[in-house]
């Protein structure tokens, strides 16, 4: 299983400008997400969210939406 550095230990990740919420463990969405993490440097701008419990849920709760 392929996890971002840094967020190995969450499954799901959500990108703060768009509000949107990928799930690591789904090929397609975690490539795309690595994908908009390298090209818009959003670890370094401190874009990414993880969440606790790390639920889709909880996500949710939070006003992300899944991709």
């Amino acid at each position: 299983m392929t996890r971002l550095g840094r967020f190995e230990d969450y499954r799901f990740i959500g990108v703060r400008e768009t509000m949107i919420v990928y799930d690591c463990d789904v090929p397609e969405e975690f490539q795309r997400l690595e994908t908009i993490v390298d090209e818009e440097g959003l670890v370094a701008a401190n874009q990414l969210q993880t969440f606790a419990p790390d639920t889709v849920d909880e996500a949710r709760n939070r006003g992300f939406h899944p991709w």
